[in-house]
């Protein structure tokens, strides 16, 4: 499975995260605009060292004002993970990959 999957539009963070009851998901919640986008790699990193146990959603909050208002989104980057379609965990920040790996590891299913 490939588990990186970035939303162009909210209807797909529905279907991708909302409605997912297979895998945890993490959502990367990012700007353009936030110049240290330090948590983007260790969120690549993640993808691909977990990509048989989890999902990873990317979603621009510039283009889907509508997910970040329903998710209450004051900072970037956030982070969330979501399992049977409900948000489980939040982390706000760049955090170092040890930090995300312990907490996603929490949800998922071995």
């Amino acid at each position: 499975m490939n588990s990186l999957f970035i939303i162009l539009i909210s209807f797909f963070f529905e279907k991708e995260v909302l409605e997912n009851h297979v895998y945890p998901v993490l959502v990367d919640f990012w700007a353009p605009w936030c110049g240290p986008r330090m948590v983007g790699p260790v969120v690549d990193e993640i993808a691909q060292e977990y990509c048989e146990l989890i999902k990873v959603v990317k979603i621009n909050t510039d283009e889907n004002p509508s997910v970040v208002t329903e998710h209450c989104i004051r900072s970037i980057p956030t982070l969330m993970i979501f399992k049977n379609g409900k948000r489980v965990d939040t982390v706000i920040g760049a955090v170092p990959k040890s930090t995300l790996a312990t907490t996603l590891e929490k949800y998922i299913n071995y």
